[in-house]
């Protein structure tokens, strides 16, 4: 993850596993003040470890809008799992081209009260079906959040993004950037990767 700030950029690495949509570990393994740090999600909970304190600490409620270790991404970010369309209402808005695909453009409307963003727009690659880009917006209009998805490769049969571009459109800075060094599908995870033992 490299966040890019108003002055200066900061890296930070990690390794993480995930079951579905209910389940993931994050553990930093980068720069040695965040080594160690780790992130669990169960169902609609989300804890951390840290080591320097030695201590358990559950997210929840205002603290869900806090940033991610300074990212442009939020815990809220992360921890929204439901099928977009639980949640929205979509209609295809038109047709664009994003670095050189053909995209449909899909406007999504909440249907639900209890939503981060109250619109998004995401271009779909009309052939492949991934999102490359993605807008969320406040109940206002105003432009809150902005997501680019590049680098697509086939993996295991499935097209993936291997970089994925976060801004906060309220920050300054140019956004933060995941990128995937390596990633496996279908893999056998131990049940206890996924205990509150963090």
């Amino acid at each position: 993850m490299v966040i890019h700030g108003r002055r200066n950029d900061r890296s930070i690495s990690a390794k993480a596993w995930s079951e579905g949509s209910n389940k993931s570990l994050t553990e930093y393994l980068a720069p040695a003040r965040e080594k160690g740090t780790k992130m669990l999600k169960l169902d609609n909970q989300l804890w951390t470890y840290s080591p320097s304190t030695d201590r358990i600490i559950q997210i929840s409620g205002h603290m869900l809008r806090q940033s991610v270790m300074g990212s442009d991404l939020s815990y809220e970010d992360m921890m929204e799992d439901r099928k977009l369309t639980d949640m929205y209402t979509a209609e295809v808005a038109g047709k664009e081209t994003i670095d050189n695909r053909v995209c449909q453009v899909l406007d999504l409307k909440a249907m639900v009260s209890d939503v981060a963003y109250q619109r998004q727009k995401i271009w779909v690659d009309a052939e492949r079906f991934v999102p490359l880009q993605q807008e969320m917006y406040a109940k206002s209009g105003q432009l809150l959040k902005k997501t680019v998805l590049k680098d697509v490769e086939k993996i295991s049969g499935r097209w993936f993004p291997k970089t994925v571009v976060y801004k906060d459109m309220l920050k300054d800075g140019k956004g933060t950037e995941y990128r995937i060094t390596s990633i496996q599908f279908d893999q056998n995870i131990p049940e206890y990767c996924f205990q509150k033992r963090l």
